[in-house]
């Protein structure tokens, strides 16, 4: 016997960040929701397919999916096979302490695997897999970060030593002062630095008042406020185009208004976007504006790096108002 009946399904706001999707949109390669877990947890494979399925519907991928997740081993997971077992062969599951020989030389694996090493041993294999990292590693940027990322493990792992002594533990103290790697930490801390503008912008600072925090040049700072607006845009146009099933005609109508009196500035579009954004109801935009946004971070911030100054000053906008009206309308 059934009841007919009806629920209210209250949407939070999620969001994927173990995503792997292939380079190529034409491969026949599926994408990867990937999550490491290293307690347990009931109610993991209800957050991982219900994130899954949101992003299905959201983003209606051209790649069949595919779920990836890391145990150090099986008796931490907690399988819930009653809602999910018709799902599961589209789910591979790692128990990193069933790995064995086949995967002993795999550097990136063997640093997952320092979290649940014991603390007796840990020092040893992450002295193994620096060395390794060194040999094997040609990028200093990607080098550095491994480093730091194997340091701060251990630094967690053995907590009454201070950062200094496992330092002089590894030799790494000598290797921080070696010319390469100091320009690929100031690199890397340029970036950091680069990143933070846009988020800094939307709390209010002015553009002196982020130079000035970020002990950035001023030209830097504008430069950049000028391409992350010019991203936002562009983002919304696409978010406009692609999955316009998330405004209804009353949104549209409201964008419209909002857009005509403005004047034709990135500036000022990125800014009204934001705004609208921010409003009662419009939660599923801003989350999806987000994601396309912040997957184009990393790309505007090699393109400030690479980019000579002086030639953005003169560069014209590729979008303009004309542009973002047309995606409304």
């Amino acid at each position: 016997m059934y009841e007919f009946t009806s629920r209210e399904i209250k949407e939070l706001s999620f969001r994927l960040d173990g995503l792997f999707v292939p380079k190529n949109e034409q491969s026949n390669e599926p994408f990867y929701v990937v999550e490491v877990q290293f307690q347990p947890d009931e109610n993991l494979y209800y957050r991982v397919f219900t994130e899954l399925f949101i992003f299905l519907k959201q983003y209606k991928p051209t790649h069949q999916w595919r779920v990836v997740v890391i145990y150090p081993s099986r008796r931490i997971e907690r399988e819930q096979p009653l809602n999910f077992r018709e799902l599961f062969p589209r789910v591979t599951r790692i128990y990193l302490d069933e790995l064995g020989e086949a995967a002993s030389d795999s550097l990136g694996v063997n640093v997952v695997k320092l979290v649940i090493e014991r603390e007796k041993t840990a020092p040893k294999q992450a002295k193994r897999l620096i060395e390794q990292a060194q040999a094997q590693i040609t990028d200093e940027t990607t080098k550095r970060n491994l480093i730091d990322l194997i340091e701060t493990i251990i630094v967690y792992k053995l907590p009454q030593k201070s950062r200094e002594e496992i330092q002089a533990m590894f030799g790494l103290s000598e290797l921080k002062q070696t010319k390469v790697y100091q320009e690929a930490q100031e690199e890397g801390e340029k970036k950091a630095k680069l990143k933070a503008i846009p988020r800094l912008m939307q709390l209010g600072l002015s553009g002196e008042m982020i130079a000035e925090g970020l002990d950035l040049p001023g030209q830097v700072v504008q430069q950049a406020a000028r391409l992350f607006g010019q991203q936002n845009v562009m983002a919304f146009i696409e978010l406009l185009q692609h999955q316009r099933s998330l405004f209804s005609p009353q949104d549209l109508a409201d964008l419209a208004e909002l857009i005509e009196p403005l004047p034709d500035k990135i500036e000022d579009l990125s800014e009204a976007i934001a705004q609208w954004c921010k409003q009662d109801g419009h939660s599923p935009q801003r989350q999806a504006w987000r994601d396309l946004v912040s997957g184009k971070v990393n790309a505007m911030v090699e393109e400030l790096l690479a980019t000579n100054l002086a030639s953005l000053e003169t560069l014209e906008p590729s979008v303009n108002k004309a542009n973002l009206q047309q995606a409304i309308e």
